[in-house]
């Protein structure tokens, strides 16, 4: 039976800590099994706090012994820390304690990755290494002693001393203990140097494994990049001699920030033409990026609590999407920045694990990275910007890293930070980071006697322990076009707050047509009647990009949904619009692939229930099928000509221009196999001299049916190599046909390289099947108790991963009743489990209730 459902923590409850900490110094003793750390601690007495009470968090901790100002004490242990009678003023504090990190396989604390030493500590990793205050707002400078066999011994900070078997780091900076690393193995380094603003020499190394480094060129390269970038756009520099990134196998996250010494997935950090695609060195680029700003956006000034997680995450993840903004196509980046948020965080928000930005409880704070804390606290920080202007917004930020530099602050911290800058009440907008849910925008609008007026309403619907709502402040960027298609009026930007508001725009001789929402001005759903005729007038015309790509994502919507309840489909609206879309040489090779991407089957699931259709899933990729087919044929006598203007002649690069022609390519290959039964996706793949290009006509052969010869070579070419192995896994499931998804899922956990304790390669397999949306809901429910399975057997071994990926079953009740009753059980079955996590528990129990 599982244990008694785990107790929530509550904002509400937050009270400063007892005790501050002056410094910190750790000692280990490197051993696999039995590994040692001493801690030296300096507590002070926090004149801030009602009680001189101690309490130190531990867990999975063997206590060897304890001393307060050199006298043994005999502190109380339990599973969660220990306590102990302490003087009322300050003292130092001993402790050292023993631990296994072999056999840590929940990656969270010390634990060994092939061999090689590695930590994780945020959240609240840091307990299961040794006794201490674990929460973000204990501050402290750390000081590091390793000893240990492996040639390469590593910490936060920077060196001070090394010798053979031991190495010595100081971390200047007060950290909280999340921050924390260490790493030992068996390393080789890619050295480069930058220079900061201020004339300033830092070291940089991007540790690797022996035969990984042919893979750090474009990581080194993203790195200095956004150094420079931090410095010309923010004004930060970088405060340390030395930058270190190393990359790991065995990772929980993508990425984390540790202060000076950053611990990468290799996923997220390895790359080389014959090994990532386009969408790998994008995604890279951005994540190392991500990571390095957190050095002032989350480091220097840190979280109050964990209910401030989006003041770091939500700002972090903001600021890297300007930069691949800037280094790549603006539009494009905002585009594909909504098709995430829109297919991760408006289905989080639509469902049983909806919460605020800033929530108000939890049980597991890891259950609570999450697209609504990490994208949509992005969104909430463009918002501010838009409403505030460019200028102020740079001028708050200079206040905000002065104000609060060397802090734990708070989100209420932030937004003050604004309203002190600006002279701006914001006090409606804070609602944005304590509501739950996505704002819903309906519109009309009305001409008479030359003026125009648009009026819009806005409701948001109840999420779970919200039933009411209050107005959100909505910063609407509206345009106007004339008939002949040119601007009438340029952007300006509305502000919303009230529950219905009219906008009127005067001196118009006829009516326009409105595009409302550019550049995707807030995250909302907008609801307005259109025709086929406007949605193509605006695709063709509309000088916005995002709203340019958005009217045709509405016709093919329109297309689909006809098509799967049985309506006449606006076919060839559709079809005649991406057809002179295609035509215009003037439009990036990139906005063009992605405008010919048809919705994503999730999303139609999601747009068929908001409208009181049940949806069928094998009904949507049948409607899917079907229209890429009536695609490939009206098309087929154009795309010879603009694939053959999509080929890159030059060497390999990956950077926009190159990889935006080969988005498009691929796009362009997808139809023409509809055509010509594979042949040129096979002659694509035996010539292909970058994985972008074999992946692409691999995964057409795939959908096709045919491939196996092409499977059994990729498998050849690189089955020593842990990451496109993950990519010939998820493959294969990704793109099988619906009714072989899950036998051939099932078939892979066979395999003599699936190592499901890697949580690289187990969501390769489970993430691809939960992509392959009829194949995961098929009507036997097979997916889902595969799936479940799964869930079950990794619980006891990786937590963090399980509870995570569970929510692949957070849209039961969106399926018919059937189905629904098939996940609900498989939901009942894994509650039912012995021992169950307190991680995947409130997750399952979030998503059952």
């Amino acid at each position: 039976m599982t244990a008694h459902a785990p107790e929530k923590i509550f904002l509400s409850d937050y009270t400063p800590p007892n005790w501050l900490i002056e410094d910190v110094g750790l000692n280990f003793h490197l051993s696999p099994t039995a590994t040692r750390v001493t801690s030296t601690i300096r507590f002070v007495p926090n004149p801030a706090a009602a009680s001189r009470d101690f309490f130190l968090h531990g867990e999975q901790l063997k206590l060897i012994s304890a001393s307060i100002d050199g006298t043994s004490v005999s502190p109380k242990v339990t599973e969660q820390g220990l306590t102990c009678d302490v003087p009322d003023h300050a003292f130092t504090w001993v402790a050292e304690v023993e631990i296994n990190p072999e056999a840590n396989t929940s990656l969270s604390g010390l634990y060994m990755s092939g061999g090689m030493y590695c930590t994780q500590c945020e959240a609240e990793g840091f307990r299961r290494i040794t006794f201490y205050p674990d929460r973000p707002d204990v501050m402290a400078p750390f000081k590091v002693r390793i000893e240990g066999s492996d040639p390469v011994l590593l910490s936060n900070g920077n060196p001070t001393a090394s010798g053979e078997g031991w190495a010595e780091w100081n971390d200047p900076w007060p950290k909280p203990a999340y921050l924390f690393a260490l790493v030992a193995g068996d390393l080789i380094a890619r050295d480069d140097t930058f220079t900061t603003m201020s004339g300033k020499n830092v070291d940089l190394k991007l540790w690797v494994r022996p035969g990984d480094e042919g893979k750090t060129a474009f990581g080194m390269d993203a790195l200095k990049a956004a150094m420079a970038w931090d410095e010309r756009t923010y004004g930060r520099e970088y405060d340390l001699d030395i930058f270190q990134i190393v990359a790991v196998s065995d990772f929980n996250m993508g990425a984390m920030e540790n202060k000076g010494l950053n611990i990468f997935n290799t996923s997220a950090v390895l790359a080389s033409s014959d090994t990532s695609t386009d969408a790998n060195f994008e995604r890279i680029e951005a994540i190392i990026a991500h990571e390095y700003f957190h050095n002032w956006t989350g480091n220097r000034i840190t979280c109050r609590d964990w209910f401030q997680l989006s003041l770091k995450e939500g700002l972090t993840v903001y600021r890297d999407q300007q930069f691949s903004a800037d280094f790549r196509s603006a539009s494009v980046r905002r585009i594909e920045d909504v098709i995430s948020l829109r297919g991760r965080q408006f289905r989080e928000d639509n469902g049983p694990l909806a919460h605020q930005v800033q929530p108000d409880s939890f049980v597991e704070i890891n259950n609570f990275y999450t697209a609504t804390i990490y994208e949509k606290g992005a969104e909430l920080i463009g918002m501010m910007k838009t409403l505030v202007g460019h200028d102020e917004y740079y001028k708050a930020l200079d206040l905000y890293f002065t104000r609060h530099d060397g802090e734990a602050a708070t989100i209420e911290d932030w937004v003050r930070v604004f309203e002190d800058s600006t002279g701006r009440d914001l006090t409606q907008f804070r609602r944005w980071y304590k509501q739950a849910g996505t704002p819903r925008l309906t519109v009309t609008d009305d001409f008479k006697d030359g003026i125009y007026t648009l009026n819009f309403e806005q409701k948001t619907l109840p999420t779970p322990g919200q039933e009411e709502k209050l107005p959100q402040h909505i910063p609407i960027a509206v345009g106007l076009l004339g008939a002949n298609g040119d601007e009438v009026l340029a952007t300006q930007i509305l502000e919303m707050t009230e529950d219905k508001q009219s906008f009127t725009f005067e001196g118009l001789t006829s009516k326009p047509t409105p595009s409302i929402l550019r550049h995707f001005s807030a995250p909302v759903i907008l609801d307005r009647d259109s025709t086929p005729e406007e949605r193509a007038f605006l695709l063709t015309h509309d000088t916005d990009a995002f709203n340019k790509w958005e009217a045709g994502r509405a016709l093919a919507k329109d297309v689909l949904i006809s098509m799967i309840t049985g309506r006449s489909a606006p076919t060839q609206d559709y079809l005649g619009a991406i057809t002179a879309m295609l035509r215009d040489d003037r439009l990036d090779p990139a906005f063009r692939a992605l405008a010919i991407r048809l919705p994503g089957q999730d999303d139609l699931a999601q747009t068929l229930a908001d409208g009181g259709v049940t949806p069928d899933p094998l009904a949507i990729y049948q409607a899917h099928q079907t229209l890429r087919q009536q695609m490939a044929e009206h098309l087929q006598d154009l795309l010879p000509r603009l694939s053959a203007e999509m080929d890159v002649a030059d060497a390999y690069k990956p950077d926009a221009e190159q990889a935006g022609k080969r988005a498009l390519g691929l796009e362009l290959l997808m139809l023409a196999n509809r055509l010509d039964g594979g042949a040129a996706a096979t002659a694509q793949y035996a010539r292909a001299d970058n994985m972008t290009l074999r992946m692409g006509a691999l995964g057409c052969l795939l959908e096709a049916g045919k491939g196996d010869e092409e499977l059994a070579d990729f498998r050849a070419r690189f089955e020593g190599d842990a990451l496109v192995m993950d990519k010939w896994f998820a493959m294969q499931v990704a793109h099988a046909a619906p009714e072989k998804a899950a036998e051939i899922a099932s078939t892979l956990t066979q395999d003599s390289d699936f190592n499901w304790k890697n949580p690289n390669r187990f969501r390769a397999v489970f993430g691809a099947l939960m992509m392959n949306q009829a194949g995961f809901h098929d009507e036997t429910g097979k997916g889902y108790a595969l799936f479940a399975d799964w869930l079950i057997k990794l619980d006891p071994v990786n937590a963090q991963i399980t509870a995570r990926m569970s929510s692949g079953f957070e849209t039961w009740k969106r399926w018919d009743a059937d189905r629904q009753a098939l996940m609900q059980a498989a939901l009942k079955r894994i509650m039912a489990t012995e021992n169950l996590s307190r991680d995947t528990q409130e997750m399952v129990g979030r998503i059952l209730n």
